[in-house]
């Protein structure tokens, strides 16, 4: 047996002990086997008679009595233990002895207390746990993990993880493999995962994992039994620190923007230079265009300002400042040649003139042959955002922000910051006057 044996007679005399026993205590079975209780030799004379009377006292209990006590070894060390002792029945129903299991209380407690771990993190634990077999499936659940995953506790289990999730699969997998493979990794690492319930909504989930590889403590060699994976979702809280972070690299762009602006002799080559600095984690490609024949007095556009102007209208936009389009360099003024862009009725730099704020425009998921060229921007470009240019109560001209495929669409957060640059820019273009009057 794994756990050490003795047994004692009706009369109290050692019948039985085991191996472990021997273990635990160092006297052989043909040293303990036949004397009369434990009393001088595994257990204090002083102790004796209290420890004897408790392990008897089972032949007359049913069930199994637990106690706990201190015992000698060959060598004179004590060692503290932890009993399970229960009467032996003879033939006729009667009480004939009584057998005592007995093990080590620190060993006791370790097993005991890795029992209740177990039990308390697949119950109530904060942290969602998942035990992940050697094929790389759910073998066990907790109820955090199931209400993380989507689903319940049993229809989780067994399920390969591409059932599960479709983001974020093959990195969960390839960390899996690495810990069956290597060991637990010394850190947790951050996934950002798509659950197949959140596709239609494309939902993206960061969770904090921690990895730890089961191995047999029974097998000689150590035997990957799986993987204990712990997460959490950190998903507020990374999307606060990333937004916080955007803030921060903005402000500071628009601080050196006006910085390297304040150096510049001519306002024109000042308004690129705001246009670069705005560049930089934000956009692809930038256009400036303004009104062809100077600004409206009366804080808009003009007459003439619908969709489908003209060119020759109040409202036609010149192009003024470009981003390069095919190879990275600083954004230049353009010649000016007097010539509108050929913007089409419905076009979003239109619109943002007529609306005199801005307009976000996106191909979609599936881009459309064309949808770029159609909209006079340079290929590959996917998203755009269109902002008016505002200064001293006139509109001046719009501002455009491109982004290509690599890139995510313009939200609210990004044409707030569009509008910041846009003012900017603006002032730069009003101190130049002949620019905003191209």
């Amino acid at each position: 047996m794994d756990a050490a044996l003795c047994a004692f007679g009706a009369d109290g005399s050692v019948t039985h002990w085991n191996r472990e026993a021997e273990r635990i205590l160092g006297w052989t079975a043909d040293e303990a086997v036949g004397r009369p209780g434990l009393a001088g030799w595994a257990v204090r004379k002083e102790d004796a008679d209290e420890v004897e009377a408790r392990l008897l006292a089972a032949s007359r209990s049913p069930g199994r009595q637990v106690h706990e006590f201190a015992l000698l070894t060959k060598d004179g060390r004590r060692v503290l233990v932890r009993t399970q002792s229960s009467a032996v029945l003879g033939p006729d129903g009667r009480a004939a002895g009584v057998y005592c299991a007995f093990s080590e209380v620190h060993t006791q407690i370790d097993l005991e207390r890795s029992i209740a771990l177990s039990e308390a993190l697949f119950v109530d634990a904060s942290w969602a746990v998942v035990l992940v077999d050697a094929d790389l499936r759910p073998a066990v659940v907790n109820a955090h993990a199931a209400r993380a995953l989507g689903m319940g506790r049993t229809a989780v289990l067994g399920r390969p993880l591409g059932d599960l999730l479709t983001q974020g699969v093959e990195e969960l997998e390839s960390a899996l493999t690495h810990v069956l493979a290597e060991g637990t990794p010394p850190a947790a690492a951050e996934l950002w995962v798509t659950l197949r319930s959140d596709e239609a909504e494309a939902t993206r989930r960061c969770w904090r994992s921690g990895f730890v590889r089961l191995a047999s403590p029974l097998a000689e060699e150590p035997v990957p039994l799986g993987v204990g994976w712990l997460f959490q979702d950190v998903t507020d809280a990374k999307r606060t620190e990333q937004e916080s972070a955007l803030l921060r690299f903005r402000a500071q762009q628009l601080h050196r923007a006006g910085r390297a602006a304040g150096e510049c002799e001519d306002a024109a080559e000042a308004a690129a230079v705001h246009l670069d600095f705005a560049l930089a984690g934000f956009a692809d490609h930038g256009l400036v265009d303004v009104v062809r024949g100077g600004t409206g007095e009366d804080g808009g556009a003009g007459e003439g300002s619908g969709l489908g102007a003209p060119p020759d209208s109040a409202t036609a936009l010149v192009r003024a400042i470009a981003s390069p389009a095919g190879a990275p360099g600083p954004s230049e003024a353009v010649p000016p040649t007097g010539i509108p862009v050929a913007y089409g009725a419905g076009h979003p730099a239109a619109q943002a003139l007529e609306r005199c704020g801005s307009v976000r425009a996106g191909a979609g998921p599936a881009v459309a042959e064309g949808w770029a060229a159609a909209r006079k921007w340079p290929d590959g470009t996917v998203n755009g955002l269109c902002v008016v240019l505002r200064s001293r109560g006139r509109t001046l001209g719009v501002v455009t922000f491109l982004r290509g495929p690599s890139r995510r669409p313009f939200d609210r957060a990004d044409a707030a910051y569009a509008e910041d640059v846009a003012s900017r820019i603006a002032a730069a273009l009003d101190l130049a006057g002949g620019v905003a009057g191209r």
